[in-house]
This record gives structure tokens, sequence and C-alpha cells, in this order.
């Protein structure tokens, strides 16, 4: 069968996983276009019925559960249950870092019922961590920035004296930080602010990793977005540059353009092969100007947020790749599209103050900068609700939030104390 400009059998189902719990994560509902747009019938995991994504029109099936990584036998049961509702094998794409270790550590007695990428042991938790990367990168030759994960505050504040302010922090395990309030990411400017992000982070039980700052140049942030095959060749990779993030300097990419890099690529693909890596992935690299080097920030064993940025000539991504190589399906790469611009516009304003404050952005130039957008993350003319959606989600936060700052300030002996108890009759 012929959907569109890729040949392709849609006959076999896709489960879009995440395992996180904040909706407004929008690579998922970008896995749901991608395929939905060409017949596949797709079923995702999500965390409630109004969530952006379990609205789309292209979902075949929502299952409202939350999948929990901690209790193994709990979580395989819950797919299980899924694949029975399915009835039939089904491709399963990973949307988060929890998500892909889990399959990879936990997931072989659901091969019978998935279609999921065969990783070598240990790989994928070892790339997902901060410090286990920079170790894996050390071995494979790869350039990093210096870093540096203890437990101990004088070590840290060490580490801040010997490579300088700013610093990089980096939650160490990020996916299992959810509801503690941390950023996985942040940029401290100065020891007050090591000092009180060390004190959050002990609090929350996360580990830091801490990361000399490579020094910012226009057109100097990359990410590559890639699909491996079982044989670990990658194919398609594609390369761009990351214009904004949120938080700015170095959060999650909220405008991106796709551009080709020849040198960037070969290094990639060179790496996907020395370290037998299968499946989806999602790097980011900052070009250091001191020496001209790609050096390696993360790198993420499951699918990108924003991949769709990306595809080839006939229209082809990673997800699509993945999906087409898992059900046997011969493809061909024929080519990057670059010069596509990808805009999160939930994200993207408030990435941009940051870029204003530091003056390296003005309001014309923001509004030029996303006229005629090639792939927004959540706007779809075809797919209006989980953009309405995405609105009112993004409306209640900031509504809350003065509210939540409020009653934090409140002194401890001026909080309502919560009523005890009151046993039910027998």
């Amino acid at each position: 069968m012929i959907s569109g400009r890729i040949p392709i059998d849609p006959s076999t189902p896709a489960v879009v996983l995440k395992f996180g719990t904040d909706v407004m994560h929008h690579g998922g509902l970008g896995a749901i276009r991608s395929l939905g747009r060409l017949g596949v019938p797709v079923y995702a995991v999500v965390e409630g019925r109004w969530t952006p994504a379990a609205r789309s029109r292209y979902l075949t099936g929502r299952h409202v559960w939350r999948a929990d990584p901690e209790q193994a036998e709990r979580t395989r049961a819950g797919l299980r249950r899924l694949a029975e509702r399915i009835g039939r094998p089904a491709v399963l794409i990973p949307t988060d870092n929890a998500g892909a270790i889990f399959l990879a550590e936990q997931g072989e007695s659901l091969r019978e019922l998935f279609l999921f990428p065969a990783q070598p042991a240990g790989l994928t938790r070892r790339l997902a961590g901060k410090h286990t990367l920079a170790q894996a990168c050390a071995e494979q030759g790869v350039a990093t920035p210096a870093a540096l994960v203890t437990g101990s505050a004088e070590k840290a504040r060490g580490f801040a004296a010997e490579v300088g302010f700013p610093l990089i922090a980096k939650l160490a395990t990020p996916w299992t930080a959810a509801g503690t309030g941390l950023r996985p990411t942040s940029v401290l400017r100065s020891g007050e602010d090591l000092a009180g992000l060390w004190a959050a982070a002990e609090q929350a039980g996360e580990s830091l990793m801490l990361q000399e700052f490579i020094p910012a140049q226009p057109g100097g942030d990359w990410f590559v977005h890639a699909y491996c095959d079982g044989a670990s060749v990658g194919r398609p990779v594609f390369t761009g540059v990351k214009r904004r993030s949120y938080p700015a300097f170095a959060g999650l990419t909220s405008f991106g353009v796709a551009a080709a890099n020849t040198e960037l690529r070969a290094r990639i693909i060179g790496l996907f092969a020395r370290l037998g890596y299968r499946g989806i992935a999602d790097l980011d690299l900052r070009q250091d100007p001191r020496d001209g080097s790609y050096k390696l920030l993360g790198f993420s064993p499951r699918l990108g947020a924003q991949f769709r940025l990306f595809r080839d000539w006939a229209g082809l991504d990673v997800v699509t790749a993945a999906y087409l190589d898992l059900t046997g399906q011969p493809y061909a790469v024929r080519g990057q599209v670059s010069g596509r611009r990808f805009v999160v516009e939930n994200y993207d304003p408030l990435g941009a103050l940051g870029y204003w404050r530091a003056g390296e952005l003005g309001l014309a130039g923001w509004l030029r900068s996303l006229y005629g957008a090639e792939e927004t993350a959540w706007f779809a003319w075809d797919d209006l609700l989980p953009f309405g959606l995405m609105c009112a989600h993004m409306t209640a936060r900031a509504a809350g939030r003065p509210i939540a700052r409020a009653r934090s300030r409140r002194p401890a002996s001026a909080r309502r104390q919560p009523e005890p108890a009151v046993p039910l009759p027998r």
C-alpha cells in the first residue's frame, strides 16, 4: 500500500508508551500523528482521557494508566492487558528514558506481544545516566565537557572553583525525579545558585552531576535524531541546530532548524556502530568555540520530542523508519530536508524571554524567526483539539502558581491543618 510517498503496509498497530506524568510532553503526540496519518492504528498510554495527546483524532485507542518502572510485574501485566485489547502484536515506541530502560531490562517476556529493539545489556541505562554517559564517551574517545558526580558538597564547591561559573547542573537520573519540582537541567551562575540547588536535590533524594559550561556561539548548539536498525546502522540520521531552548541556553529545544552536517553525522554513525546501539535516539551536542570540537551533552535512548522537525524528501522520519524496520518492511533514506523550522508553542515564548534578558533577542527578531515555521509541536489544522487542551493546561498552570507560592510563604502555624480522620461506623 502507498500512503503519501512512503511505501508502507500499515496493518500492524503501534503503541506510544509514556511512563512520565508531564502532560505537556509533545513527542508522543508527534508519533501519533506521524503514524496515524499513514493509516497505522495507534494506541497510547496516557495519564487521563483529557490530556492533549489523548484527544488526537489519529489515536485509535487510549489506555488510561500510569506505568511504574519500580513495579516491574505490575507494569508488564498492564502492557499485557493492553496487548489483549489490541489483539495482535504491535510496535512499541517509548517516549521517555524510564520506558526505554524498562523495555531493555524488564521487557524480554513481552516480545511475543510487542515489537521493539533488543539493546546490548546495560547500554540503555548507561547512555541515559548523565555520569555513566560521560564514562562511556571517555571509553569511545568522544569529547564531552568536564563533569563531576559526588555526594560531597565540598567536592562540588571545589569543582566549581576549578572550572568556574556558569556551571550546568543535571539530575544524574532524571527519569526518577517526577514530582520533585527539580528541572532536569539548570544553569548555575554563582555559589549561591549551587548551594540552593544542592540543598533542594538532597531534600528530594536526587543526585546532581555538575558539568563544565561550554561557551555558546551562534549556530553552535546541535542535536541529532536517528534510528538504528538491528545491525546498529544509523538510517536515518538527521542533524539540526538548536536556536532557542527553555530554560534559555540549557533546556529542551523550543525552536530548532534542520541543517545537514556531514561531519557530525558521520561521527554519530560511527558512535552508534561502536556502541552496538539499536532503536531511536536523541542526542544533544555543543560545538566548543575554543577548539571547534563537538562535545556530547546528552544521549537519550528513546524518541526525542522534536523529531518531527526532521524528514527526508519522501517524508520519512525516525518514527516511520522504526515502524518499517520493526515490521520487516524495506525502506530507503532519500536525503535530509534542510531549512525546516520547529517551534514549541508553549515553551518558546518563555525561552525567548531568557534570550531577551541576555540581550541576544528582540521582539522583532523573535517574530521573524517564527513566521512560516513548517512544524509546530501542538498546532495542526487537521488535529486541533490537542492544541486547545494544551492551552487550557498551560492556563491552569499559570493561574495555580501564584496560589501555590502564597501558600508556601504562609507560616506553618497559619496553615490549615487537616482534620483527623473519623472512622466509618460499622
